[in-house]
């Protein structure tokens, strides 16, 4: 048998993407996904943050085991530029406890408007509550998702967002000639 592979020259758009996933027994849980957004030309770096809530609460029949899935068709997605991030990492730094005193950053767009907290929790466990609120433009009803990192998933995205700033500062290095 002589098979034949053909390769595009079509580049695949490959963005890969920490995910945190935080499903309960009650269905109220909460998944998060970050993706980095080199700078490049004259568009500055971001990390794109994307929240889910918990759509099903997975179930195990003998032998047949389903997982918990999220909603990703109804996501909140928030553009996190540099100055952002910072504030983010003084907060998992220590060097304070909320972002804003706990007003959290205000971010506008042409169709909605959001409000994204990060805040240091000891109770009922040490950990991050990461949260967005957003409300459409004109509308009364508001969308509010959040998650709570232990301490392990918020040095992780701590030291990814340290990691980050660079490119997103200045892009990916690369020499021209």
């Amino acid at each position: 048998m002589n098979e034949e592979t053909t390769k595009t020259d079509t580049p695949t758009a490959n963005r890969p993407r920490l995910s945190f996933y935080h499903p309960n027994g009650r269905g109220t849980g909460c998944a998060v996904q970050f993706e980095l957004h080199p700078a490049h030309d004259q568009v500055a770096g971001s990390i794109f943050t994307t929240f889910a809530k918990q759509k099903t609460t997975g179930e195990y029949n003998g032998e047949v085991r389903t997982f918990p899935t999220f909603d990703w068709e109804n996501r909140i997605c928030v553009k996190l530029d540099l100055s952002d991030l910072v504030q983010m990492l003084q907060t998992f730094r220590g060097c304070q406890e909320s972002i804003e005193d706990g007003k959290g950053l205000f971010h506008r767009t042409t169709t909605a408007s959001m409000i994204i907290k990060l805040e240091h929790r000891i109770e009922p466990c040490p950990g991050y509550l990461f949260e967005v609120t957003r409300r459409e433009v004109g509308a009364e009803d508001v969308q509010r998702i959040g998650i709570v990192f232990t301490v392990s998933e918020a040095f992780m995205l701590a030291l990814s967002i340290e990691q980050s700033v660079g490119v997103l500062a200045f892009g990916i290095p690369t020499v021209n000639e």
